[in-house]
């Protein structure tokens, strides 16, 4: 097969279409042949070398693919070869074909097509497990999501929508903004222009930026408010008045998806296909799509990325499969 390798830490040229190993499944896991994936932003990090590998993971960028199945481990039940199918994975995923847990697989949704669906996994996996299960967001409550016009963010709000929940997100333009209150947001704010404590207080933050909104995002707490940092893209520190944290009652939850077990992984996919699929099959949650780039050309669509210009996902598409 071929698959996307970093030659070594740097800008998107070092993204290369090249010759790797054929996967074999493991117990308990499948092969998939990958018709499409997507680009993260842990992809970019770890391009540059911020996001170090565990011991076992895949040298491969990639956290999420749809695809058919093509071969089954030892112990998998209840998939058959040819089934599609979309997955949530550690790494791996900018290649031809990925070994995955079966219990990282989902269904299709009905509607959507086997190239979008590569863009599901990660974005509905990450908003249903910060929201929900680490957040606890409840209908009423006031949500904030910064990055409102990513992938992460195009998803936050409209299952916080669907879910009850006032939405007030940060984007950079006034494109942008009309394009969040588009897809449900009640206050769309421009951050460069604009004060997002003014349209607080928050029952629950889902913060993207890290750095010098800490202490910002904790001023604009309710009591008993959750702030969720699951991305650093301003930087690694941040100030934190202990103060606000103790008399709002306040915490402040730090999370990635991709170092969780495996068995957390599937119990996400599980909430996920239960609760999110039927939002997307009725309609009234779905993927934001900017563009399609082929598989091969991945240093597009970082360069894509980082330009900060999309909106929603950029999937990355291998031609031959789809």
């Amino acid at each position: 097969m071929k698959a996307v390798s970093i030659r070594e830490h740097g800008g998107p040229e070092v993204l290369e279409w090249t010759e790797a190993e054929d996967p074999t499944p493991a117990a308990g896991e499948v092969v998939v042949d990958v018709v499409a994936s997507a680009v993260n932003r842990a992809d970019v990090m770890q391009r540059y070398g911020l996001y170090p590998l565990k011991p076992g993971w895949s040298p491969y960028p990639g956290l999420e693919v749809s695809g058919r199945i093509s071969a089954i481990g030892e112990g998998v039940t209840g998939r058959q070869v040819g089934d599609e199918v979309a997955a949530l994975l550690t790494g791996g995923g900018y290649a031809q074909k990925v070994a995955v847990p079966a219990g990282q697989l989902l269904t299709v949704p009905e509607g959507v097509g086997l190239v979008e669906a590569a863009g599901l996994p990660e974005v509905a996996a990450t908003v249903w497990s910060n929201l929900v299960m680490t957040g606890n967001l409840k209908a009423g409550e006031t949500l904030l999501v910064h990055g409102g016009a990513g992938g992460v963010g195009t998803m936050a709000i409209q299952v916080a929508k669907e879910l009850g929940a006032r939405v007030v997100t940060t984007v950079g333009g006034p494109e942008k903004v009309a394009q969040a209150r588009e897809l449900g947001a009640d206050v769309a704010v421009d951050y460069r222009t604009e004060d997002f404590a003014e349209h607080g207080p928050y029952d629950v933050i889902l913060d993207v930026v890290g750095g010098d909104y800490l202490e910002r995002n904790v001023q604009s707490l309710a009591a008993d408010g959750r702030l969720v940092v699951i991305g650093l893209q301003s930087g690694l520190d941040g100030r934190l008045n202990l103060a606000e944290i103790v008399f709002k009652r306040a915490s402040v939850h730090g999370t990635t998806l991709r170092t969780r077990t495996k068995e957390y992984k599937a119990e996400v996919v599980a909430a996920v296909q239960e609760h999110v699929w039927p939002m997307i099959e009725r309609g009234a949650v779905r993927l934001v799509v900017d563009r399609t780039v082929p598989m091969a050309d991945a240093a597009e669509g970082h360069r894509l990325m980082e330009a900060g210009g999309h909106l929603g996902k950029i999937l990355l598409v291998n031609d031959e499969s789809a």
